[in-house]
């Protein structure tokens, strides 16, 4: 599993419903897409207390040939097309768990975000996240989580989507505006990690 995000900042009196508009008439374009777990399409708005105007898809790739079909084919060309080439992040998945409202669509999502201390081993901030992920699982109201590092920065990012009101300062909280999971269950695989 591949965890991948760009975010696009947006200025501050952008008008988010061209997003909104985007996502609904192109979000379903995806929802067959080969090697595609799940991609959220996330924005967060000044106007609800957010820092910034932004548009952040998030995405969890069951196969990295579908990763690389996507950034090198039309759909992330529409991207660069429209909002410049943004920095794209991706990192090695280590855990996804499925919640209690797993059915239910997401209307939230949230993002962690932590450093890996200088001198901890690196499988111990992986046993860290699968635990953490594992716990979040059991949460009322949880869709489902991941969590990735980022080995070129040293960061563990747990995601995690809310089928209603998100915990508050546990990290980013993005409106989902929609879902595509064409290949969700392929996402269920896990190894453990010993530290």
């Amino acid at each position: 599993m591949h965890a991948m995000q760009y975010e696009i900042t947006l200025p501050a009196d952008y008008d988010m419903a061209v997003i909104r508009r985007r996502v609904a008439t192109r979000g379903h374009l995806l929802d067959d897409f080969g090697g595609l777990g799940l991609k959220a399409y996330l924005i967060r708005e000044r106007a609800d207390g957010s820092p910034v105007n932004q548009y952040a898809p998030f995405y969890l790739w069951a196969a990295p040939e579908g990763m690389h079909d996507f950034l090198w084919g039309p759909g992330f060309q529409g991207i660069v097309d429209d909002f410049g080439r943004p920095e794209v992040r991706h990192c090695a998945g280590v855990a996804y768990e499925e919640g209690p409202s797993a059915a239910a669509a997401p209307v939230e999502a949230v993002r962690h975000r932590a450093p890996v201390p200088e001198g901890e081993a690196p499988s111990a901030a992986v046993a860290r996240a699968v635990a953490g992920v594992e716990r979040l699982a059991g949460t009322a109201g949880m869709v489902a989580a991941a969590a990735a590092v980022d080995p070129r920065h040293w960061e563990v990012v747990t995601f995690s989507l809310w089928a209603g009101e998100a915990p508050r300062g546990e990290g980013e909280v993005f409106q989902v505006l929609h879902l595509s999971q064409p290949h969700r269950p392929s996402l269920r695989v896990s190894r453990p990690v010993r530290a």
